[in-house]
């Protein structure tokens, strides 16, 4: 069974900066041979695509919401995924998933948890002065 534990949320004041990880792991799971992706779920908002990077790491994807202030990449060798976050806002607050899409389009990732094969339990990022 695949595992994906995010890990890295936290509370930060606007402006501020952090970095969320999730470690892959699971038997029969080759992490470098698909696409990865981050999705979000703000306070009694549904689920909301962040970005998504290509098996090999050389193309990322990004939501316009979070676009030049969020970075995505990747670690092959140890089956790792992370999400740069800088210039934070209170509207990023939320609780954040790495997820293995089904499909990617080559634009925009889906926001719909059935687009999925896997999912994390979440980390929470708040951001608040």
């Amino acid at each position: 069974q695949v595992q994906l534990v995010e890990s890295g949320g936290g509370l930060v004041q606007p402006g501020g900066s952090l970095r969320l990880s999730c470690a892959a792991s699971g038997p029969g799971f080759t992490f470098s041979s698909g696409y990865m992706s981050w999705v979000r779920q703000a306070p009694g908002k549904g689920l909301e695509w962040v970005s998504t990077i290509s098996d090999l790491g050389r193309r990322t994807f990004y939501a316009n919401s979070v676009k030049g202030r969020f970075t995505i990449s990747r670690d092959n060798a140890n089956d790792m995924l992370y999400l740069q976050m800088n210039s934070l806002k209170p509207e990023d607050t939320a609780l954040y998933y790495c997820a293995t899409p089904k499909t990617f389009s080559g634009t925009y990732g889906s926001s719909r948890k059935e687009d999925y094969d896997h999912w994390g339990r979440g980390t929470q990022v708040t951001v608040s002065s």
